[in-house]
């Protein structure tokens, strides 16, 4: 183990509410060895899991792609030879990613916390008629402030979960015309330290209880990795996969709008224990790329592996993630396709 993967591993506490969890409650992972083990881990970089890789031919779509994880994911999607078609929250920060890296990229309109929005977005792509390979649900928020309602529902988890669910769904035709493609959920570790205790709290989706934006966050999360255990129950036998991930604790600008002192604890302590973006991008690019996972559907990675993940949590409750497909069809109610 070197220093950095000392730092990483164990002083993640020095600021724990933005690693996500708190030391003495922190759960054991381990490497799920039922599906494909691989040879990169925490410090690998999407450009090293992609070496040797030709994605020529193949159409990607990255969410969030205007900084941090989404840009570099997009940057080396292009640069093995993808066509990436990038999202921002509005055309001009989209357009500006997009020309700052090389390769063949297309920029598009994407406001998730606006479902209309969405919809725009889906049109614009699916005119474009390109088979898609690979989908990346890159793009979060926490708002780290007060409750916001949006079309009636908690910001955090409209924006993070309902706007994925209602892109996915939308673009369920365009996926289904690829010889292989793979849906990519970019969860986060707070799916199994943050979120309520009961897992998705559904009486509280509107703003009804008590809210903490940490838990809302955790709650989001939650909800992505659900999502993605469902969708993959009902692709299953078909030519899409969906798996889900934590990058990691990765210096983006996600804690942008935290309190002060939360940000310069970042600022001082960031680059001891979090991973650049270059190696948080490296899990959902392998994820989305990797030939030794065809065919792997319905797993939870972290570290460019699959892994088993100790303790209380609901990452892998597929009642929970029945309801939540029922409750988020309800929230989403004229915004969506019949593609089953």
């Amino acid at each position: 183990m070197n220093r950095r993967q000392f730092l990483y591993g164990t002083t993640a506490v020095a600021i724990p509410v933005l690693a996500g969890c708190d030391k003495d409650d922190e759960p054991i992972i381990s490497i799920d060895e039922s599906y494909p083990v691989g040879t990169f881990g925490a410090t690998s970089t999407a450009e090293e899991v992609t070496l040797g890789l030709d994605l020529t031919g193949k159409t990607a779509i990255v969410t969030g792609c205007n900084s941090g994880l989404g840009l570099e994911t997009m940057r080396v999607l292009a640069m093995r030879g993808a066509h990436v078609i990038g999202t921002g929250r509005n055309i001009e920060k989209a357009r500006k990613a997009c020309s700052s890296v090389p390769g063949k990229t297309t920029p598009v309109a994407l406001e998730l916390s606006n479902l209309d929005s969405i919809v725009e977005c889906a049109d614009t792509i699916t005119k474009m008629d390109y088979p898609i390979d690979i989908l990346v649900c890159n793009a979060g928020i926490n708002t780290f402030g007060e409750l916001d309602l949006v079309n009636g529902i908690e910001r955090i988890f409209a924006v993070n979960h309902i706007g994925h669910f209602v892109l996915v769904n939308r673009l369920m035709p365009l996926l289904k015309k690829a010889k292989e493609s793979r849906i990519v959920h970019v969860s986060s570790k707070s799916a199994y330290v943050q979120a309520p205790s009961v897992g998705i709290d559904f009486d509280n989706l509107r703003g009804e209880g008590e809210f903490d934006y940490w838990t809302a966050y955790g709650r989001s999360k939650l909800a992505n990795a659900l999502f993605s255990l469902e969708l993959a129950s009902r692709l299953e036998g078909s030519n899409i996969t969906s798996n889900a991930l934590h990058p990691g604790l990765v210096q983006t600008n996600i804690a942008r709008n935290a309190p002060m002192m939360l940000r310069k604890a970042f600022d001082w302590f960031g680059n001891l224990i979090a991973k650049t973006p270059e190696q948080g991008a490296a899990t959902q690019v392998y994820v989305s790329t990797n030939p030794s996972l065809k065919g792997v559907s319905g797993a939870f990675f972290e570290d460019c592996n699959a892994v088993i993940v100790s303790g209380n949590h609901f990452l892998f409750d597929k009642p929970m993630a029945e309801r939540l497909w029922s409750t988020s069809e309800e929230m989403a109610q004229g915004y969506l396709i019949d593609w089953e």
